[in-house]
């Protein structure tokens, strides 16, 4: 069998960012949880895990995101591989929210670092994170109670989430659709769709499809099995074809990029419908007349 060429990653990129971060630290964190037994209280028998998920290494790691060694060093890691840092990325999300959302859904929320921002940036919400990965749902559930943050974690996968229609209010995916094939990215928008009220606000973030397209070099650095389909695709188009209107995207230092879009109020959604897209975010107290769902106003 052949033997894979080693990324730029594993041969550069990684032994520096090990030299930056507290190995010892993460080493002895690793070992005060067990694994197994913790992730089986999130795991489900119903939930598939899919092959595109399951059948590739992402970021050099064997076995991708269905292990503990991922959920471990997914935090130090990104820290220093997503410029300028990953807390001011996620908070480019958190700034493109334009409902005051009371339910909130975080598809692919990985170790719940954006899904624990949105629960500090609204704590009257009740919020929940689905992930594929058991293990990094501990981790996130771990950074939950630390933080002293009440936040719901599931898992699932955001294909085919099982919540009921009309759940949500705001749905978000911060750094999932590259990691994905296109057309599983359709299907989630969909699925996004579905779950969300008339009103309700989509924010997808992730690399800058523009950009992608013209660093070819920049996708052989890591070991992300969807990059180049990534980023020949549009996160903009695909959110249009599932249906969300007002669709936007927002460069971020060239970098990265998020996408916005709202489930269209349609007639039949409220007795006096108007066309309230990219509302500005209000306090919870001071609801009326907003004619909408997502802001609590229910026909």
């Amino acid at each position: 069998m052949a033997t894979r060429p080693k990324t730029i990653w594993e041969s550069f990129l990684s032994p520096v960012v090990r030299f930056l971060i507290d190995e010892d630290k993460w080493r002895r964190y690793a070992q005060s949880i067990d694994w197994e037994k913790e992730s089986d209280r999130f795991r489900r028998t119903d939930v598939i895990i899919p092959s595109y998920y399951s059948s590739h290494n992402f970021h050099g790691i064997e076995g991708g995101y269905l292990n503990s060694s991922a959920a471990v060093t997914y935090d130090p890691i990104t820290e220093y591989v997503l410029p300028p840092n990953g807390t001011l990325v996620r908070q480019a999300l958190i700034d493109a929210v334009k409902v005051q959302p009371r339910r909130i859904l975080d598809l692919g929320c990985g170790t719940g670092s954006t899904t624990l921002m949105l629960k500090q940036a609204f704590p009257q919400a009740d919020v929940i994170g689905l992930d594929l990965s058991p293990y990094m749902l501990v981790r996130a559930e771990d950074k939950a109670r630390t933080g002293g943050l009440d936040i719901s974690w599931r898992h699932g996968n955001a294909e085919k989430t099982s919540f009921p229609n009309a759940s949500f209010d705001l749905v978000t995916a911060a750094l999932l659709f590259h990691e994905i094939p296109p057309e599983v990215s359709q299907a989630i928008l969909q699925e996004c769709f579905r779950l969300l009220v008339a009103g309700g606000q989509v924010i997808i973030l992730d690399g800058n499809q523009k950009s992608l397209r013209q660093l070819n070099w920049l996708n052989d650095i890591f070991e992300e099995p969807y990059i180049r389909e990534y980023a020949a695709d549009s996160v903009d188009a695909r959110m249009g074809a599932a249906g969300f209107a007002g669709v936007r995207t927002e460069d971020l230092w060239l970098i990265h990029q998020v996408t916005s879009g709202i489930k269209p109020i349609l007639p039949t959604d409220t007795n006096q419908a108007k066309d309230r897209q990219y509302m500005p975010a209000i306090d919870n107290n001071d609801l009326e007349g907003l004619e909408s769902p997502a802001f609590g106003i229910v026909a």
